[in-house]
Formats: C-alpha cells, structure tokens, sequence
C-alpha cells in the first residue's frame, strides 16, 4: 500500500475507545490525523457515532462533542452516499449491516472493529475486517 492513505471503516465501539481512552489504539488517530488513514463514514454510522457520544454515561457537554466531530472526525473523513444492498443475514447483529454497506460504498480497505458479530464476517467485496491490533500491522 505504501503511501497511499488507507480507507477505512472504523465501527462506533473502536471509534469511542479512540476519542475518549486512548491508550494502546491512541496509534489510529495518530495515523488519520498523518494522513495515513482516510475515515469512511455513511449518514446511518456518523448518525450513531454522534448518538453515542450523548450517552449520559460519557458525560461530554455539546461543545466537548462538537469538538471530537468537527475537529477530531470530520476533517479526516469522507461521507459516503448512495445505496448498497447486503444480504442482512450476513451478520449476526443486524444494526452491524450498515458497517459493511459503507465499506462497500466507500470503497474502503479494511473495516476496523473488535465486535466479533462483524469481525466472524471475515471480509465482504473483498474488504477485510480486521481487528485494531491488524490495522497497526497493517501500518507499520
């Protein structure tokens, strides 16, 4: 792969994991913002990212949110559009499906998650899920 930027599907559990701990995946933010990684995102998962960050759980005011999309996330993203249609059996978690059908759509290289409802789907189109542990293989 070389120098090109990679484009990636990152799920919402790892995308968290990154924003709000850090720690041993702290490297994937490094690379988007190095421009090593392209974030792919569809309405439907960027819908459930922004949700998420409002659980009560993590605390976050509106501007501690605005700050992660719109300085951490959106700049090193691509929207993706368009319709894709995939077998929903495919995965165990159906609210998983729209993972695939951005990758799909965007083209992407890999999906990074650590949700075993996606990671046993193994690859689709030819895109490979992979763990975070792969993706720093991966770029190294």
């Amino acid at each position: 792969m070389g120098k090109d930027k990679l484009r990636v599907v990152v799920d919402t559990n790892v995308l968290l994991s990154v924003l709000l701990f850090g720690g041993r995946i702290e490297f994937i933010r490094k690379a988007w913002k190095k421009g090593r990684l392209k974030l792919l995102f569809s309405k439907e998962t960027l819908e459930e990212l922004v949700k998420v960050l409002h659980y009560p759980k993590f605390g976050l005011k509106e501007d501690e949110i605005d700050y992660l999309i719109y300085i951490e996330i959106l700049p090193y993203s691509e929207i993706v559009e368009g319709i894709v249609k995939i077998d929903r059996e495919l995965c165990r978690d159906k609210d998983d499906v729209k993972f695939l059908e951005c990758a799909v759509l965007g083209k992407a290289d890999f999906i990074v998650s650590g949700d075993s409802d996606l990671t046993s789907v193994g690859e689709i189109e030819g895109i490979k899920i992979i763990s975070p542990a792969d993706l720093r293989k991966v770029l190294k």
